[in-house]
């Protein structure tokens, strides 16, 4: 079973489409969300600009790309459901919410690893954002 955690912790998944793997024919405007892999080649996010929810997986905690792309897509005018799928913990949420992603996927063992409690802790994701007090 699937948990989602967002800014304010654990919740079921709510998402009820189906999900089609990227390399699958995708169109814009479906009713369907679309799987991403973390080697996925950048050129091909701008089909996906209108597709309701966007998930990337995540192999490990070490594989950054995923994050990359989130960017990129939140760049390319991606406004939909992104979410990183995997095994990102909870030490990476804050960056995974700056990068563009509304919400993380864990399984249940990730879950009893890393409770809530610890979720929570980094979702205040906007504070101490070095990047931001840069740019200004």
């Amino acid at each position: 079973m699937s948990i989602i955690v967002t800014d304010t912790g654990f919740a079921a998944d709510d998402w009820t489409g189906p999900f089609r793997d990227a390399a699958q024919t995708i169109a814009n405007d479906c009713a369907y969300a679309v799987d991403i892999a973390s080697d996925t080649d950048p050129a091909t996010l701008a089909r996906l600009t209108n597709v309701p929810m966007i998930r990337i997986d995540f192999p490990s905690f070490a594989d950054g790309r995923g994050f990359t792309l989130a960017a990129m897509l939140r760049r390319a005018g991606y406004q939909g459901r992104l979410r990183a799928r995997g095994h990102v913990i909870a030490d990476q949420y804050a960056m995974a919410r700056r990068a563009g992603f509304d919400e993380v996927e864990i399984d249940d063992t990730m879950a009893a690893r890393q409770p809530q409690s610890q979720w929570l802790a980094r979702a205040d994701w906007q504070q101490n954002h070095y990047q931001a007090r840069l740019r200004s």
